[in-house]
């Protein structure tokens, strides 16, 4: 500066981002200037630029593996305003608004001024801020908001007095928190909020017509660096001065996590469940945090939390221990960040509270109120669908195909087939058709080679046979489980054999989002199922009209789990928990003809696989008609209406399966209480218990009830009986 004076007219910035006298600056060079000045600055004005950008800049300096490993997932400005307009901006905007119906001009200036001083007083916390897009954002519409209320105040009143103690700008980015473990991330946060809070005064000088200081940076910016499952979140901010918590937590599913962010989730909570993804250690610090407060928040979260076995895991203990309330939720849709290289992923969010019952639904362009919106963001009861061995109600069961955890090698393709069959005609017993689910989808069989213990002398025989169940021997005795080095004992097997004595019913554990019906046919008992196929033995026509029926793929598509966006079934979740209908002997017997029908339709397109069959666009039209005879078929045995809504269906089977469960559990608590009663040994049951049993399944009396009163009868009927034997001595 004393070199050069006119320096010195340029405002002292400071903002302590070069505090860290280690850090070396770069030289900044003549071409670097050139670059800035003229082909980054020509026919572009900077100061309208996004602070958000810095997010999507962030984004793109870290590679693939960086990301995944870290569960980042960096947002769009869309993306956010899905998060905080439901949260508090479509309020606010609201409450704004009603204001300014208002015709009184005193009472109009006095509720300005105080809703600014309530926008002042708000305050915003995201526990993973990253680069501090959500902050970034929620402070730039906080301020525009405000400018509002300014220029409103400013038209009426004149011009503001700011050059005193009062400034006509209360929303301040020191109301904004964040916590990040990236320390770059949180020098962009930090610079980010800035820029926002330069461009925010610069609108409102355009209101007021002065000049409002910026420089030296002098407002703070409460961005901490740290593992947000691991800092306690109240010696950045007071839970009580809290207003709202948001953001984008990292989303891993718990097959990726390291052993220290396994570490992280078990810290957070002893109610967390196990194998669950990593950004529920996120809600439950939330609602940890949010106890005895009036905070509201809301997370993008990866949609597998809201599906299958997770519901149980997160939100169980998320609703009935910390007591939390869904306010809103978008059901999944695919998350586009800013960066150019995007990471796709399906995403939920979830909005929050621990005080405020009902809500909105958003799924897709619909809108809809709910009374109530459970874990899997339905409107309908908090019922939690938990993995099930048998099925809740007399069904046949459901069990996986075989798994060969072979390498390969004890699979064939028609043309692996043939070569075999050149070399050694006598190994044709021996192969059977084989299929996994998109084989089974594509109509496409493979073969497998399926020997027993008296067959073993073709492995002997066959130089081909004998390379294969060497090489499975070797790959098994490869593997770090224990049980599978134990199965190379027995290489020309497969690993689990779930084979049926009779045609079964089969269906692909993972198939598309796109089609209304998850494929599902009969196969014979010659073709082995691999595991990624369910099947049911013996199955009747019955069970599968119900199976493929709109109400059961309505409850498929809510409870079971997904693999990326496409359906993921499973017998223990979805099947075994399905409650089926009780329909009269002839509704019975007009669905078995409807299913018959839709194998019918099937037929009449011999050449096409089920994968085209069930082709939502290009679906034949008999096949469609077939379908939906059958789907009505089914409604009414449910006694649903034949234009109930999927909604109305899982709401309805929700309603189902609680009254079921509380069925079952009461069964299972009244026998434990007859086996107690009767003592060890005991094979039958006495008439007189018998009634109180009756009494105890009808809710008449409760299991400690039955207990007391079966030990009190049981004294008398041993009284009774050794007064009459003492009589017939």
């Amino acid at each position: 500066p004393d070199e050069l004076p006119a320096l010195l007219d340029f405002p002292y910035v400071n903002g302590g981002l070069f505090s860290d006298e280690s850090v070396r600056i770069p030289q900044f060079t003549q071409e670097l200037k050139d670059l800035l000045l003229a082909e980054a600055s020509e026919g572009f004005n900077w100061a309208d630029i996004s602070p958000t950008i810095f997010g999507a800049v962030f984004e793109s300096t870290l590679n693939p593996e960086t990301r995944r490993k870290g569960g980042m997932h960096y947002t769009s400005v869309e993306n956010i305003g899905k998060v905080i307009e439901p949260l508090f901006m479509d309020a606010l905007e609201e409450e704004f608004a009603e204001i300014m119906r208002g015709n009184q001009a005193a009472a109009k200036m006095r509720k300005l001024r105080a809703f600014q001083e309530k926008l002042g007083a708000l305050k915003f916390l995201d526990p993973a801020c990253g680069s501090g897009n959500f902050l970034t954002e929620t402070y730039i519409r906080l301020r525009r908001l405000e400018n509002k209320v300014i220029l409103e105040l400013n038209a009426r009143k004149g011009q503001f007095d700011f050059g005193g103690v009062l400034s006509p700008v209360k929303v301040k980015i020191s109301q904004f928190y964040g916590i990040e473990i990236n320390d770059f991330a949180c020098a962009v946060a930090e610079t980010a909020l800035w820029i926002a809070e330069s461009q925010m005064l610069k609108e409102t000088e355009d209101i007021i017509g002065a000049t409002l200081e910026f420089f030296p940076l002098k407002t703070n910016t409460n961005i901490h660096e740290g593992n947000a499952l691991r800092l306690d979140w109240a010696e950045i901010v007071e839970p009580t001065e809290l207003s709202y918590i948001m953001g984008n937590p990292p989303f891993l599913g718990y097959a990726f996590q390291s052993k220290t962010q396994k570490e992280d989730l078990q810290g957070v909570s002893p109610a967390i469940g196990r194998n669950v993804d990593y950004v529920a250690g996120w809600y439950f610090r939330a609602a940890s945090f949010m106890e005895g407060t009036q905070i509201k928040a809301a997370f993008v979260s990866t949609n597998s939390i809201v599906q299958g076995e997770q519901v149980e895991a997160v939100w169980r203990p998320l609703m009935k221990d910390f007591g939390v309330k869904i306010n809103f939720a978008w059901r999944t849709f695919r998350w586009d960040s800013e960066a150019n290289d995007k990471a796709q992923v399906h995403c939920v969010i979830v909005g929050f509270s621990l005080n405020e019952e009902g809500g909105i639904i958003f799924d897709g362009e619909t809108k809809t109120t709910a009374k109530n919106i459970n874990g899997y963001l339905i409107d309908a009861p908090s019922v939690f669908v938990a993995r099930r061995s048998k099925p809740l109600c007399k069904v046949a069961e459901m069990q996986r195909g075989s798994q060969p955890t072979d390498d390969g090698n004890l699979i064939l393709s028609a043309e692996e087939k043939e070569a075999l069959l050149a070399k050694c005609e006598k190994a044709k017993p021996f192969i059977r058709p084989f299929m996994m689910g998109k084989d089974f989808i594509e109509r496409k069989p493979r073969y497998c080679l399926r020997f027993d213990t008296p067959s073993l002398k073709i492995i002997r025989e066959c130089s081909e046979i004998r390379r294969r169940v060497e090489a499975v021997k070797q790959f098994r005795l490869s593997s770090s489980k224990a049980a599978t080095r134990a199965k190379a004992d027995t290489p020309w097997l497969f690993d689990e054999v779930h084979d049926s004595p009779t045609n079964y019913l089969a269906l692909p554990i993972v198939s598309s989002e796109n089609r209304r019906y998850v494929p599902i046919d009969y196969l014979s008992k010659e073709t082995i199922a691999g595991n990624k196929l369910f099947l049911v033995p013996d199955s009747s026509s019955y069970l599968f009209g119900v199976l493929t029926s709109s109400v059961h793929m309505a409850w498929m598509r809510t409870v079971s789990g997904r693999l990326k966006s496409d359906y993921s079934y499973s017998n223990t979740i979805v099947y075994n928990n399905f409650v089926w209908p009780e329909p009269s002997v002839e509704l019975h017997e007009q669905i078995e003809v409807s299913a018959k029908a839709i194998l019918q339709a099937r037929e009449k397109h011999p050449n096409t696989t089920l994968s085209d069959l069930y082709d939502d666009l290009t679906m034949p039209e008999d096949l469609r008609t077939a379908h939906a005879k059958n789907d009505r078929l089914v409604l009414r045995a449910y006694g649903l209406s034949e234009s109930a809504t999927e909604s109305e269906i899982v709401a309805h089977l929700m309603m189902l399966y609680s009254a079921k469960i509380a069925q079952v559990e009461r069964q299972e608590a009244v026998e434990a209480v007859i086996q107690k009663i009767l003592g060890k040994g005991a094979e039958t049951i006495p008439a007189w218990l018998e009634e109180l049993k009756a009494k105890a399944l009808n809710a008449e009396i409760t299991p400690t009830e039955l207990l007391a009163q079966g030990k009190a009868l049981k004294k008398q009927e041993a009284a009774k009986t050794r007064k009459a034997a003492a009589k017939a001595s």
